[in-house]
């Protein structure tokens, strides 16, 4: 996983965490825009959400920020 995205990962359960609490879910789309203009970054979300972690569509961003922090 590159820098960037676990970066941009860990600023987006931030910011979803500080609007709305511990309990806020987020899905790997989270952390795009809704028009995909980076579709590699985005595979590479997608393949460690699903293939390398096994998670559901939504998780507690907490526990995602918790994955990237350790991975």
């Amino acid at each position: 996983m590159t820098s960037a995205l676990k970066d941009k990962i860990i600023e987006v359960c931030d910011k979803k965490i500080a609007q709305k609490g511990a309990n806020v879910g987020i899905s790997f789309y989270a952390f795009f825009k809704n028009k995909n203009d980076n579709p590699k970054m985005l595979m590479e979300a997608a393949t460690w959400w699903i293939e390398t972690h096994q998670l559901d569509h939504f998780e507690k961003a907490v526990k995602i920020k918790e994955l990237m922090q350790n991975y």
